[in-house]
Order: C-alpha cells, then sequence, then structure tokens
C-alpha cells in the first residue's frame, strides 16, 4: 500500500524572462516629431520557496513536478511597460531544505511559517527606445531585449522539526510511547518495522507547556550502509534538538544494544553526537523491582535512564521531567543555537549569489555616457520596422 508520507521529491523549476523593450517612435498630427516612447519590459517571475505550517510531507509535489514562473510582458507605445510575469509560489511544510540536482549544491533552508526563498529570480525587462535619447541621438532606433529565464531541477527533501526524536530498534515501544503521551494515532502491532513513516505528536506538559515528540521508524544494525529502511528516515533525526533512545527491558544487553543504535547515526552523520541523548528502558512492566536492581550496573554510563512502560504508565511524568530538563539545558540550548548559525549562513551564501547577479557590473540597460551606447551591439534588437500612430 501506498504510504501519503512523502519526504523526498524532484521537481522541475523554471523562472520566467524579461520582456522586450519596444522600439515605438510616437506620431500624432499635432505632434509629427514626437519621439521615441517605447516603453520597458515587465520582468519575469521568480520562483519561490515559502514555509508552511499546514503541511507536513511533500505528498502535495509528487504530481506536481513543474514550477513554471510567468513571462514578463513587452513593453509599447506612450512608455507603457509591460505586465510583471506571476511568481510561482512552492508552499513546502518547515525543514524543508533544496538542493540542486544536477550539482547536489545546497541552495537553501525553510525552517519557518511563512519564511520565503527565492529558488530562481526571474528575468529583467528590457528598456524601451525612450531610455536612450539623447540630445545626439534623439531618435534610438534599438530597445533591450528582456533577461532570459532560468532553469533548474531541484532536489527538496523534508527533515522533521521536533523537540525529541525517538531512537530504537523496531518493537521497542517507540509508536507506543508516542500514542500515550500524545493525541498521535501511529500504527501499533506486534511485529518489526509496523512503523514505515515518522509520525509527530505534541505532548503537554505542566502549566500548558508542551513539546512536539517524532516517531522515527525503527532502525537496525547497518542501517546506514542501507539495510532495513536505511538512510531514508535518518535524516530526520538531524533536526531533533533531543535524541530519546528507547531499548526494551528485556534485551539481553542494554548497552550493547545502546552503542549500536549511536554508532549507526554517528555513521551517517558524526554532528549527532552533539546532540542531548536520554535512554528510557521500555517494557518495565514485565520486570519487578529485583530485576531492575540488577540492570543498573549494566546501564551506559555516559547517559540519563529512565525505567517506563507506556502500558502501565510507570517512569511516565519522570520521563516528562527528564525530557524537559534536558532540552532546556544550557549545553542542549548552545548546540540548538550551533546549528541554528550553521543554517542562516548556509542561506546567507545562497542569498549573497542572488544579489551578486542582480547587481553584477552596472545596471541592466544603463546607457554609457562615452559612446552614447546602452550595452553591447549583440544585446540590440535592431527593428527597421517601426510603429507608428497616425
Amino acid at each position: 500500500m501506498e504510504t501519503n508520507f512523502i519526504d523526498y521529491v524532484k521537481i522541475y523549476c523554471r523562472s520566467g524572462k524579461g520582456g522586450r523593450g519596444s522600439t515605438h517612435m510616437h506620431r500624432a498630427k499635432y505632434l509629427p516629431k514626437g519621439g521615441p516612447d517605447g516603453g520597458n519590459g515587465g520582468n519575469g517571475g521568480s520562483v519561490i520557496l515559502r514555509g508552511n505550517q499546514n503541511y507536513w510531507t511533500l505528498l502535495h509535489l509528487r504530481y506536481d513536478r513543474h514550477a513554471y514562473a510567468g513571462h514578463g510582458g513587452n513593453g509599447s507605445k506612450n512608455k507603457s511597460t509591460g505586465e510583471k510575469g506571476a511568481d510561482k509560489i512552492i508552499e513546502v511544510p518547515c525543514g524543508t531544505v533544496a538542493y540542486n540536482a544536477e550539482t547536489g549544491q545546497y541552495l537553501c533552508d525553510v525552517t519557518e511559517h511563512g519564511q520565503e526563498v527565492v529558488l530562481l529570480k526571474g528575468g529583467r525587462g528590457g528598456l524601451g527606445n525612450f531610455n536612450f535619447c539623447t540630445p545626439t541621438n534623439q531618435a534610438p532606433r534599438y530597445a533591450q531585449p528582456g533577461e532570459p529565464m532560468q532553469e533548474m531541477e531541484v532536489i527538496l527533501e523534508l527533515k522533521l522539526l521536533a523537540d525529541v526524536g525517538l531512537v530504537g530498534f523496531p518493537n521497542a515501544g517507540k509508536s507506543t510511547l508516542v500514542a500515550s503521551l500524545s493525541s498521535a494515532k501511529p500504527k501499533i502491532a506486534n511485529y518489526p518495522f509496523t512503523t514505515l513513516e515518522p509520525s509527530l505528536g505534541i505532548v503537554s506538559y505542566r502549566d500548558g507547556k508542551s513539546f512536539v515528540m517524532a516517531d522515527i521508524p525503527g532502525i537496525i544494525e547497518g542501517a546506514s550502509q542501507g539495510k532495513g529502511l536505511g538512510l531514508r528516515f535518518l535524516r530526520h533525526i538531524e533536526r531533533n534538538s533531543l535524541l530519546l533512545f528507547m531499548i526494551p527491558g528485556d534485551t539481553d544487553d542494554i548497552r550493547h544494544e545502546y552503542e549500536i543504535l549511536l554508532n549507526e547515526l554517528t555513521t551517517f552523520n558524526p554532528e549527532l553526537l552533539d546532540k542531548g541523548r536520554v535512554l528510557a528502558v521500555t517494557k518495565c512492566d514485565l520486570l519487578d523491582d529485583d530485576l531492575i536492581d540488577m540492570l543498573q550496573p549494566t546501564l551506559p554510563e555516559d547517559i540519563p535512564t529512565v525505567f517506563i512502560s507506556a502500558v502501565t504508565g510507570q517512569g511516565i511524568e519522570q520521563l516528562k521531567d527528564l525530557l524537559w530538563t534536558e532540552m532546556n539545558s544550557e549545553s542542549n540550548k548552545i548546540a540548538a543555537i550551533a546549528t541554528r548559525e550553521s543554517i542562516v549562513h548556509q542561506s546567507k551564501d545562497r542569498t549573497r549569489v542572488h544579489e551578486d547577479f542582480a547587481d553584477d557590473g552596472e545596471e541592466f540597460g544603463q546607457a554609457n555616457t562615452e559612446t552614447d551606447k546602452p550595452f553591447d551591439i549583440d544585446d540590440i534588437e535592431d527593428l527597421e520596422d517601426f510603429e507608428y500612430e497616425d
């Protein structure tokens, strides 16, 4: 059965080309030599990504993989400027990253609701011949063509934004915990890989506070090399500010399973080591107090641990307190700020590319005062037949 959760799409984007400037010459009975009055061409539309918190998947783009912005209209007589091309706005869920499909280059990162990022800038419209009228060239017979359109194949990847990400082997009790703490309804069954798509749940805390928990499909040993579900959902863990490792209490060696999970994450992305980590030993309703005491010496020493049972509610409040404390710890805030600054730096680099393109050299169509020619002769549209108004 086809899943409705889509976190990877490739789309073709094309901005609009700028409209052509007009070479019209004004004529009227009362003004036999009115001179040039050709208007400017309109700017082409841009392709823009916009964050929308009402989307949580890229499903709406799966069957609409062509994004075309409108072309700018041509200039006309009476110095009339052509119509501006319509922008193409692509709504994406918060946490979407865009890459150039051909080169793999990072383009932008949309993390906030309403945030807009220009993927492809529309071409500027050409100047009409009235812009080039001078005392020595009172009837210019040329106008400027508009800038061409841009096109690119873009890969959009969704990385879920959540405060807590659940990490564990299949059947570790992740979906059961999310279902018990929030109103989310993930599929729960007693077989591996029941969860085939990530799900988000909002967990209520004291004094009206809350945080978002992400149920990530189970990881197995070798997932970073493509085994099981492979790398398909590991990318979502990159955006979680805190990782909750979940290991069943009836496991033979809790420390060994924790090390396997940690190794898979660090193999995929070593920066995940900087995130805060909490260990929850699940299914403790199957254990008595003596068994829990026997397990204490075998637990990892570098991570806070809590014993829980999502079925009976054992340790749930203690877990929520521990998660809230770790999320608001100073070290976790510093790691979150560092991640955010890295994203902003990459976004600024991309924006600077657009600004350099827009401000490269002289203004597009600016006349050269020494030669009275507005641009290179190859860029001139020399029309022999002019429009005249009787």
